[in-house]
């Protein structure tokens, strides 16, 4: 469901000249598993889930996402993607109810439609609490909850998750990566980006490490800890990216 091929991405400054943020990455990931995107901030794991998602365009190299180029069809990529950023980004004013139903406009649901939805979403995430109350209310974890809801309401088949348990309790962190790990049992391509590494131990089936925007390592847990003969995951990551030295040089640029 998701091929990315090649993918670069460089950007203009007027100070430091051309930057590349994302070099030359590939990556599969079908239905029914989680892809596992792991970096450093500043590593260009988030540029490449916003090139997946249709946010930003290739500089060179493409990606199909559900059977469709980023490129040359990036509203059929949409129809079929649900992006959740790291920033919620609710309006305030609006309850979540009304927030998650106008995304279901957004996306061309009728009214039915959008309310079964909002009904399993809302139980699904045990959002009964808070559905009808404003969005300026909110505890953060509520907040996530409401933006991964009108995220999903299209049902759709790719899912792509930048740091969804950020800043969050434990026990709302613990509902959200059961709520992904769902999503992979219905058959959903998930892409799950987080620093957090025992969600990326009980979630996903394949990891990918960025590091200075290319992808220097990939496999699935048993072959990464065997390869860099490290059983935790911090420190196979921090052996991928090149040692501690490697990310305290990539974090000062």
């Amino acid at each position: 469901m998701i091929e990315a091929r090649n993918l670069t991405k460089t950007f203009k400054d007027k100070k430091r000249g051309t930057i590349t943020a994302v070099s030359d990455v590939s990556f599969s990931c079908q239905p029914g598993r989680i892809y596992g995107l792991l970096g450093a901030n500043g590593a260009g794991k988030t540029t490449t889930l916003r090139l997946l998602a249709t946010l930003l365009q290739p500089t060179s190299g493409t990606a199909t996402v559900a059977g469709h180029d980023v490129i040359t069809a990036p509203n059929e990529v949409r129809t079929h993607v649900g992006f959740l950023a790291a920033s919620t980004a609710l309006y305030g004013r609006l309850t979540a109810r009304e927030m998650i139903a106008y995304f279901g406009q957004l996306n061309g649901m009728d009214s039915a439609a959008i309310r079964a939805r909002i009904k399993v979403l809302s139980a699904e995430l045990d959002m009964g609490e808070f559905l009808d109350r404003r969005c300026e209310k909110f505890s953060t974890g509520m907040k996530q909850k409401t933006s991964i809801a009108r995220t999903l309401i299209h049902d759709p088949a790719v899912m792509i998750f930048d740091e969804p348990t950020l800043g969050l309790d434990v026990m709302t962190a613990r509902a959200i990566v059961h709520f992904v790990r769902e999503c992979r049992n219905r058959g959903k391509t998930v892409i799950y980006s987080t620093h957090i590494m025992s969600e990326v131990e009980k979630l996903c089936d394949t990891v990918g490490i960025i590091h200075d925007g290319r992808l220097v390592a990939e496999g699935t847990i048993p072959d990464l800890r065997t390869r860099y003969a490290e059983q935790d995951m911090e420190e196979v990551f921090v052996k991928a990216a090149g040692g501690e030295a490697a990310l305290a040089a990539a974090l000062r640029k």
